[in-house]
C-alpha cells in the first residue's frame, strides 16, 4: 500500500470517527468555503482508489446518487459511520481542534510533548481539557499551525485550503513515523449501574419531570455512541429493579403476572443490552421474586459468587462466552469471542438476611473472578469484562469484603471492568486510589468505569484490538464517562414507550392521598436536632410492632423505635431533603420519607446495647475543641446521614468535646471514648440490663454496628416500614408534625460550630434560638451557627 493509502487510510478512520463524537446532530450546514463530511470521503476516497459501486446498500436519506459510491466505499471499508441509520450529515463542519487532534493521532508516533507547548497559544482555554494532550502533541509535530495573534481558534471551522494543508503536512510527518497496514477492530463497551428504577426521566418523590437522570436520558447517550462505533456491546452493573416508586409499584400494587417482562427489563431489551450482573437491592424482594424478573429478563443474567446453600451450587449463572461479529478497519468481518462475568457484595447476607440467611451463600468477589477466569478462558474468550457490583475499594483486601474492584482491575486476562455500588464516577472520583489514571480511566492498567447512579452517566470502555499470531490482542483501552445531556428535553422514545404503563400507573399510585400536615415536614436540620420527618417514622413503626406484640413472649417489654435521616444532602446534592408542605399527604410523600424499600424488624437488646448504638451514631460529629479560636465543622462529612440513627423512647446528648468510640466501620478506636450523656429511660438513667424491643429495619438489624451485633432475638415482620409510615397517617389525620426533643448536641462555651445544609433550611428556622443562618455557600447550600 502507497505512504499516502497509509496515512488516508488512518486519518479518514479517525477523521470520521471524531467527526461523529463531537458535531451535534442538528449542526447548522457548513459555508461554501468550509469543508464538509460528504466531500471529505469524496476526495480520501478517490485518492485512495478505494473501490465504489452504485451506493445501493446505504440507508442514509441525505446521501445524493453522486456522493452515495464514495460513502458506501468508506463505510464498507469501515473508515466511517452516519450519524444514525437514517443519517450521514453530509453538509456537517469539522473544528480545527477536531481536525488537529486527528492528525496527531494519525501521525502513529509514540514521542510525547510536554502540555507546556499550549502556552503559546493565548485561547488555549478553548481547547477541549481531554483533547489537550492530543493538542500539544499536534503542535509539537508541526502539524498544527496558529494565527499571528497568538491564538489557534480550536472550535473554529476547517476551510476546504486548510483541510488540503493539514493532509499535506500529515503526510511528510507521517514519512518520519510510518504507520502499520494491519487491520484493527474498534470495540466500544457501553455500561450503566445503580439505575434504581430510574426508568423514566422523573423524581417520583417531587412528582415532576427532571433531565439530569434516567435510562430514558442514557438512551439517548446509547444511540450517539453506537452512531460513532461499528462494534458495541451494552452492559449494565445491577441495583436495578429497587430504589423509586415504580418499583415498589411492581411489586405490591401491580405485581408481575406469570411471563411478563418487568418494566425495567423492557426498557433494557428496547435498548438492546447484552448482558447485565445482579445487585445488591436485586435481593431486597427475596429470591422467588427475583427468580420471576429474571426468568423474563431477555438477556443474561450474570453472577458469579452467590450460592444455593443446600446444594453448594451457582444460584446463577456465573458467566457467558458471547460470539461477537466484529467489522475491522478494512472492512472484513470476524468472529470475536466475549467473556463476561459479574459479582456482587458479599454483604447481601446482611443487609437482606431475614430473606437469604439459610437459603444462599456469598463467596469474595475476586476470588470467584479468578475461580471462573480459567473456565472462560479454555472457552476461547479473545476478551474478558467484568460486572463488578462492588465498590472501588483499595490495594487492601479483606476476604468477603464489598469492595474489590481494585483487586479485580489487577488480575491478569481481565481486559476491563464496569463497577458501582458506590454511586460515584470513575473517571472522576477515587482521586486517592492507588494507580487510578484518572485521564486513561484506568486502575492498574485495567479499563475501569463507574457511571454514577439514577442514569446520570453512560460508561464507555473503548479499545483497538489487532491479530497476533492467529489471537486476537487487546492493543489499547481507555476508561471514560459521558454525562446526561441536561440541557436538553430529548429522551429515547423506545425506553419511553417500553414503560409507558408502568410509568402511569405508578402516577396514579403516588398521588392518592392518605392524610393532611398541619405543617411543612422537612428534614434540613434533623442531623444538628430532633426533627419531625425522623418522629413520624419512629411513631410509625413503634404503633405497629406494638400491634403485633400482644400474646407473644415480648409482649411486655418496653418498645423503642429508631429511624435516619435518609434525606439529608450530602452526596446528593443539596436538593435532596425532605420537603413536605403543608396540606394533603399522599403516597409520593411517603417515600419522600423514607426512601428506602426496607421492612420492619425488632431486635431484643439490653440498656447496654442501646448506650453503644448510640455511641456508633455520635460518628456523625466532629470533634470540638473548646479552646480553639474560629469556625469548627460540627458535621462529619464523610459519615453518611442514614448511618446517623436516632432512638426514640429515651432520651439522651452528644458531647462532641469527646472524641469518637467507634469508627466507621464499628470498630472500637477510643476504648474509654463516653460521648452519649444522660442516656434515660421513663425519667431515669436506663438500666444497663433492662431488656428492649428496638425497632429498625431490615437492612439495619442485619448489619454489624455495635449495640445491634448484640442483640439476642431479631423478629422479621415482613412488612415495609412505608406501608407503617401510611397506616400511621390514615390513623392520625390530620398530622401536627412535631419533635419531642428526646435527644440534643450539648452546647460548647466558646466554641464557634457550624454545618451546612440547604440554602432553603432558613425558610425553616422557626424559633429555634440554638441555630442561626449565616449564609450561602455554594451550590444551593449554606452556612448556619449552632449555639
Amino acid at each position: 500500500m502507497s505512504l499516502l493509502k497509509k496515512v488516508g487510510f488512518s486519518f479518514l478512520v479517525l477523521l470520521l470517527t471524531l467527526g461523529s463524537l463531537v458535531i451535534p446532530q442538528g449542526a447548522s450546514a457548513a459555508k461554501s468555503d468550509e469543508a464538509t463530511r460528504g466531500e471529505f470521503v469524496k476526495q480520501v476516497v478517490t485518492a485512495l482508489n478505494l473501490p465504489t459501486h452504485d451506493g445501493a446498500s446505504l440507508t442514509f436519506k441525505d446521501v445524493d446518487k453522486q456522493l452515495a459510491p464514495y460513502v458506501e466505499a468508506a463505510v464498507k471499508a469501515g473508515l466511517v459511520q452516519g450519524r444514525s441509520t437514517t443519517k450521514f450529515d453530509t453538509n456537517g463542519s469539522l473544528t480545527r481542534e477536531q481536525a488537529f487532534v486527528i492528525s496527531a493521532r494519525a501521525a502513529k508516533t509514540e514521542q510525547t510533548y510536554p502540555m507546556s507547548l499550549l502556552d503559546r497559544f493565548k485561547d488555549k482555554r478553548d481547547f477541549g481539557a481531554s483533547l489537550r494532550p492530543e493538542m500539544a502533541q499536534s503542535i509539537g509535530l508541526g502539524l498544527m499551525k496558529g494565527y499571528s495573534d497568538r491564538t489557534a481558534k480550536p472550535k473554529q471551522a476547517v476551510m476546504k485550503n486548510e483541510m488540503r494543508a493539514i493532509i499535506n503536512r500529515l503526510v511528510k510527518v507521517s514519512q518520519q513515523y510510518p504507520g502499520t497496514d494491519e487491520a484493527t477492530v474498534s470495540l466500544r463497551v457501553m455500561g450503566t449501574s445503580d439505575l434504581h428504577m430510574n426508568l423514566v426521566n422523573y423524581d417520583y418523590y417531587q412528582d415532576m419531570k427532571v433531565e439530569d437522570y434516567g435510562l430514558s436520558k442514557v438512551g439517548v447517550l446509547v444511540d450517539e455512541a453506537r452512531a460513532e462505533s461499528k462494534n458495541t456491546l451494552m452492559f449494565d452493573n445491577g441495583d436495578l429493579i429497587q430504589g423509586t416508586p415504580l418499583g415498589t409499584y411492581k411489586v405490591s400494587v401491580d405485581p408481575l403476572e406469570k411471563g411478563e417482562v418487568h418494566p425495567a427489563f423492557a426498557a433494557m431489551q428496547a435498548l438492546g443490552y447484552d448482558a447485565m450482573t445482579l445487585g445488591n437491592h436485586e435481593f431486597n424482594y427475596g429470591l422467588e421474586y427475583l427468580d420471576q424478573v429474571i426468568d423474563q429478563s431477555g438477556f443474561p443474567v450474570l453472577n458469579a459468587n452467590v450460592y444455593d446453600a443446600k446444594t453448594g451450587k451457582n444460584r446463577y449463572n456465573p458467566y457467558i462466552v458471547m460470539d461477537k461479529e466484529v467489522t475491522d478497519s478494512k472492512g472484513a468481518k470476524h468472529k470475536l469471542k466475549v467473556g463476561v462475568i459479574g459479582i456482587v457484595a458479599p454483604g447481601i447476607v446482611r443487609w437482606d438476611g431475614a430473606l437469604l440467611e439459610g437459603k444462599v451463600t456469598v463467596e469474595d468477589g475476586a476470588d470467584s473472578v479468578k475461580k471462573f477466569l480459567p473456565e472462560i478462558q479454555k472457552a476461547g474468550a479473545d476478551v474478558v469484562f467484568v460486572l463488578s457490583h462492588s465498590g472501588m475499594g483499595d490495594e487492601v483486601h479483606e476476604k468477603g469484603e464489598d469492595d474489590v474492584t481494585w483487586q479485580i482491575s489487577e488480575i491478569d486476562g481481565i481486559d476491563g471492568v464496569l463497577t458501582g455500588h458506590n454511586h460515584g464516577v470513575f473517571p472522576g472520583d477515587f482521586t486517592d486510589v492507588k494507580n487510578a489514571d484518572q485521564s486513561q480511566g484506568t486502575v492498574n492498567g485495567t479499563p475501569v468505569v463507574m457511571p454514577g447512579k439514577f442514569g446520570t452517566h453512560l460508561g464507555l470502555l473503548d479499545y483497538e484490538l489487532k491479530m497476533e499470531n492467529g489471537k486476537w490482542k487487546v492493543i489499547s483501552g481507555k476508561g471514560s464517562l459521558r454525562a446526561v445531556h441536561k440541557d436538553s428535553e430529548d429522551v429515547n422514545q423506545r425506553v419511553m414507550n417500553a414503560v409507558k404503563e408502568a410509568h402511569e400507573g405508578t402516577l396514579s399510585y403516588i398521588r392518592t392521598p392518605v392524610s393532611k400536615t398541619t405543617a411543612p415536614i422537612t428534614s434540613y436540620f434533623a442531623l444538628v436536632k430532633d426533627d419531625p420527618s425522623i418522629q413520624i417514622v419512629t411513631e410509625a413503626q413503634k404503633r405497629y410492632v406494638a400491634s403485633q406484640i400482644p400474646g407473644t413472649e415480648y409482649a411486655d417489654l418496653p418498645i423503642l423505635s429508631v429511624g435516619a435521616p435518609f434525606k439529608a444532602g450530602g452526596r446528593y446534592g443539596s436538593d435532596y431533603y425532605t420537603d413536605i408542605p403543608a396540606g394533603d399527604i399522599a403516597i409520593k410523600n411517603m417515600a419522600d420519607l423514607y426512601v428506602f424499600d426496607n421492612t420492619i424488624t425488632g431486635l431484643v437488646m439490653t440498656g447496654a446495647d442501646v448506650k453503644e448504638w448510640l455511641e456508633m451514631s455520635a460518628g456523625q460529629f466532629n470533634q470540638i475543641d473548646p479552646s480553639k479560636s474560629g469556625e469548627q465543622n460540627v458535621l462529619n462529612e464523610n459519615y453518611r446521614s442514614y448511618l446517623f440513627d436516632v432512638i426514640d423512647g429515651v432520651t439522651y446528648e452528644y458531647d462532641v468535646t469527646q472524641p469518637n468510640k467507634y469508627d466507621g466501620a464499628g470498630k472500637v478506636v477510643n476504648e474509654g471514648a463516653n460521648r452519649v450523656k444522660n442516656l434515660m429511660f421513663d425519667g431515669k438513667p436506663i438500666d444497663p440490663n433492662q431488656k428492649f424491643i428496638v425497632v429498625t429495619n431490615n437492612y439495619r438489624a442485619s448489619g454489624e454496628f455495635p449495640g445491634v451485633r448484640n442483640a439476642t432475638d431479631t423478629i422479621s415482620y415482613q412488612y415495609e416500614n412505608r406501608e407503617a409510615i401510611v397506616d400511621y397517617m390514615k390513623a392520625v389525620d390530620p398530622i401536627d408534625p412535631s419533635a419531642d426533643g428526646n435527644w440534643s448536641i450539648q452546647s460548647v462555651s466558646g466554641a464557634n460550630m457550624i454545618f451546612e445544609t440547604s440554602e432553603k433550611g432558613k425558610q425553616h428556622l422557626g424559633d429555634d434560638s440554638r441555630i442561626q443562618y449565616v449564609g450561602p455557600t455554594k451550590d444551593g447550600y449554606a452556612k448556619y451557627e449552632l449555639k
